[in-house]
């Protein structure tokens, strides 16, 4: 996904694991690296880059994660088969993704409570009806225009401390991706109004659509979050590419 605001880019530099995903992202991309073949190991890229092995290792795992890596215990890691590549929807950090281009990324949290599940909400986690959600409403913004409105409902049982992080500076995604690693991700993209509340917070005018991007997850057999992504439909695209 990337965003239409073209303001001046923020000096602040990205997180060094991200430097290691880019990197090998762009080479399997470019067709350096060719589906099936052997990345470079661990230990090279702990050495070509500087950083800890942990710093790699995540870079490596959140690949994988993406359909895009194939990781073998004890061998080394692989560039996926072209078909699991395109049939993945990547699930990403909007900082990481603003961070990216080299843009600023801000977010303000709404809404940080715990809720009562109605019938659908629990069918959807597996909860009984009335069982307790947590339930968080984030805006982020990338140079301080707002792109994104981020509702989201998280099981308990999974994120036992939702409530506590401080989500203006480590957004859901990033927490949840390291206290639930994913296994599982369900989605729908379509073009829909925006309610009231969504207009109001993203400062959009009246009558101008927005993309959305409706996703639930799981980990382990277990549903972890639904959330809903509103995009105002003049500042936000889908982009994406394959290569046979």
């Amino acid at each position: 996904m990337a965003s239409k605001s073209s303001s001046a880019p923020a000096s602040g530099p990205a997180p060094q694991y991200l430097k290691v995903k880019t990197h090998l992202r762009e080479g399997i991309a470019s067709g350096r690296w060719r589906p099936g073949e052997r990345l470079p190991s661990e230990s090279e890229l702990t050495e070509q880059f500087g950083v800890s092995r942990m710093t790699v290792n995540r870079a490596l795992r959140e690949l994988h994660q993406e359909g895009m890596v194939d990781r073998v215990q004890g061998v080394g890691s692989f560039v996926a088969e072209l078909h699991r590549i395109a049939s993945t929807l990547t699930v990403r950090d909007v900082h990481e993704e603003i961070a990216a281009r080299n843009h600023r990324h801000e977010a303000k949290v709404h809404v940080l409570e715990a809720v009562k599940a109605d019938a659908e909400q629990a069918r959807q986690f597996g909860l009984r009806a009335g069982a307790t959600l947590f339930h968080s409403v984030i805006v982020h913004r990338e140079n301080g225009v707002p792109i994104q409105c981020e509702d989201r409902w998280v099981n308990p049982a999974v994120a036992p401390d939702y409530m506590k992080q401080d989500f203006e500076h480590v957004t859901p995604t990033h927490y949840l991706l390291e206290v639930a690693p994913l296994s599982e991700a369900r989605y729908t993209i379509e073009a829909e109004m925006p309610n009231a509340l969504e207009a109001r917070l993203l400062g959009m005018p009246r009558g101008e659509p927005c993309l959305v991007v409706k996703r639930a997850t799981s980990s382990l057999g277990r549903t972890v979050t639904a959330v809903r992504l509103v995009h105002p439909g003049s500042r936000y695209f889908l982009e994406g590419s394959f290569q046979a």
